[in-house]
């Protein structure tokens, strides 16, 4: 497996979403640059911010595209190419209507089940990247999914998420590393 050199969180840009479940991918970009003690910056060649860590040997890029969730694949796109980052290094964090919150699974390839930000990085790039699913619970009906995902978590749930954001951080060693079997048997026997 190829080492990780690209993190993106997907999300939506502004103040207006931060708090919304369907920026659990911003979050853990946003978890990880505090982990590594990095800042990220606006990048606009990447349509996005941008940030490089380098710490222990691993060295590889955080991005939150700025473009909105459809149009996440331009600017997830544009960096890969500049840095020449095949798509199967590339992890794309994202929320998780299928799992719970609290719960974090990784996966490579698969369709993209209604996210919008996903069907916009396959349509860029294929299907081959490895993805970081966040639960973020599901409303309990599909015409219900779009006003959910654009509101803020309860108090419980996001302490759950960001409970999950936190365990998911502690295997990036082993997926800069290239060992997403060692990653997922971490992270899957939590």
């Amino acid at each position: 497996m190829s080492s990780v050199q690209l993190i993106v969180g997907l999300g939506n840009p502004g103040d207006k979403y931060e708090q919304t479940r369907h920026n659990a991918g911003f979050w853990f970009v946003d978890e990880v640059a505090r982990q590594y003690g990095v800042v990220f910056r606006p990048e606009t060649k990447f349509l996005g911010h941008a940030a490089r860590v380098q710490s222990n040997g691993m060295d590889f890029w955080l991005l939150k595209p700025a473009t909105f969730m459809n149009r996440s694949g331009q600017s997830i796109q544009a960096l890969a190419n500049f840095y020449k980052i095949p798509v199967e290094s590339i992890l794309v964090v994202h929320d998780e209507l299928d799992l719970e919150p609290g719960v974090a699974k990784l996966k490579v390839g698969g369709g993209h089940g209604g996210h919008n930000g996903l069907r916009d990085m396959m349509a860029a790039m294929g299907k081959t990247f490895i993805r970081l699913r966040l639960g973020i619970g599901h409303p309990g009906h599909r015409d219900m999914v779009v006003d959910y995902v654009l509101k803020a978590a309860s108090k419980p749930e996001r302490q759950a998420i960001d409970d999950a954001i936190y365990d998911a951080s502690k295997v990036l060693p082993e997926l800069i590393s290239g060992d997403l079997q060692k990653a997922m048997h971490q992270l899957h026997t939590k």
